[in-house]
């Protein structure tokens, strides 16, 4: 610390000045000057690492004032070229590929797309996973290039909207249920079955059922009975030949008929049993059948 010392004298008295027995210098010197120095140096050395990484970093991420690398920001959004890879889920509210390319939603595991309300709570869901594409929603439905809707599915029903519905599995179709359709028909030389293994099958309809083969037989078999059954009609059997092999024949008599000729018979409950034809009905000859 420097003292000074003012003297307060008069006009012609000498004051001798005393000579400076020591010195002060004023600054950092040393090693403490050193250690500044190399301070300094050390702050500069990081300011430029982080100034190179920093242009690094941005020239490997492509970042411009429009977006970074593949993401450009636009004034619709954002636009992405390029494969991208979501390591949490992505919230949008339009996702869309470009003109000239599909878009492409790839995953290890699954994939899942959800609907929510306003409260968060999910109203649609579409999972797609290794084994099964899982829809959840009250209505699923699948609707043409001009809107009109092919295949609905609720709760209540399935709808098929287009005119023709076709099953090409070796095994057919299996319903648990009933079926409601005007028309049902094989492809072309091929042979229509309709099959219940261990129930019965019925077909109704309120103005008639119309059962035609244009190029071949229709077979109807049964392991107990067949009933054909009208409440205010008749049983028609329109063709040129009617052929009934296995039907009963009654006890053929002395006085047969050469030509071999027979008569149908039927009994009270329907049966149905051959009798030799004669000069009137025989019939009550063989109505023992009946029995």
């Amino acid at each position: 610390m420097v003292r000074e010392q003012y003297t307060t004298t008069t006009e012609g008295t000498h004051i001798q000045r005393p000579e400076n027995q020591c010195v002060y210098k004023i600054g950092i010197y040393g090693w403490r000057k050193r250690c500044l120095y190399l301070f300094v140096l050390l702050l500069l050395i990081i300011l430029l690492v982080n100034f190179a990484l920093t242009i690094w970093i941005l020239k490997v991420m492509w970042f411009s004032p429009t977006g970074m690398g593949h993401l450009r920001v636009t004034k619709d959004g954002l636009r992405l070229e390029g494969e991208s890879e979501f390591l949490f889920p992505l919230y949008a509210k339009e996702i869309h590929s470009r003109v000239d390319s599909s878009l492409l939603l790839q995953s290890t595991q699954n994939v899942t797309v959800n609907a929510r309300n306003s409260e968060g709570e999910v109203t649609g869901r579409l999972k797609v996973g290794p084994k099964m594409v899982e829809v959840q929603s009250q209505q699923f439905q699948i609707n043409s290039k001009d809107g009109k809707p092919l295949f609905t599915v609720d709760e209540k029903e399935v709808v098929v909207g287009t005119d023709k519905l076709r099953v090409t599995g070796p095994e057919g179709a299996l319903f648990e249920h009933s079926v409601e359709t005007p028309l049902v028909r094989a492809d072309p030389f091929q042979d229509l079955r309709l099959e219940s293994p261990t129930r019965s099958l019925s077909m109704d309809a309120p103005k008639g059922v119309h059962i035609k083969a244009h190029a071949g037989k229709i077979e109807a078999l049964s392991q107990m009975d067949i009933i054909f059954q009208s409440s205010d009609g008749m049983l028609v059997l329109d063709a040129e030949t009617v052929c009934l092999p296995k039907l009963v024949q009654g006890t053929q008599g002395a006085a047969s008929n050469s030509q071999r000729l027979y008569e149908i018979c039927v009994c009270p409950d329907g049966k149905l049993y051959l009798s030799v034809a004669g000069a009137g009905t025989t019939c009550h000859e063989n109505s023992h059948i009946c029995l």
